[in-house]
């Protein structure tokens, strides 16, 4: 069973909780405003995925832009930028998949093919 983080207002990520369910794909789902991904998880997750960092943040939400993240981000040590990943969960992109090795992060159904 993979683990699902979204945020249930999110439109992709109900698109994203559709596809899985249409897939008979079984999860556990969490909401991310709720239980915010901690700094260790986000390090495993990192990790794991092997993509950039930046990957992992919301570069389209409310609080990345007020936070003047696009500016600030780049200053930041991996550290610092996982523990401000912790600090709120709307600055986690989502929805996210975390299967064991596998990490994904934001909806592309070609990509969430390999979970079938």
């Amino acid at each position: 069973m993979v683990l699902f983080i979204e945020y249930p207002k999110c439109t992709t990520c109900q698109k994203a909780k559709k596809w899985l369910d249409d897939n008979g794909i079984e999860y556990d789902d969490r909401n991310i405003k709720e239980n915010n991904p901690t700094y260790e998880e986000l390090a495993e997750w990192y990790k794991i995925s092997g993509m950039p960092l930046k990957s992992f943040f919301n570069t389209s939400g409310l609080l990345y832009k007020s936070m003047n993240l696009k500016d600030t981000l780049p200053e930041m040590t991996e550290e610092e930028q996982l523990r401000l990943l912790a600090s709120d969960g709307m600055l986690v992109k989502r929805p996210m998949i975390i299967d064991g090795e596998l990490v994904l992060v934001g909806f592309k159904e070609e990509e969430w093919n390999i979970l079938k």
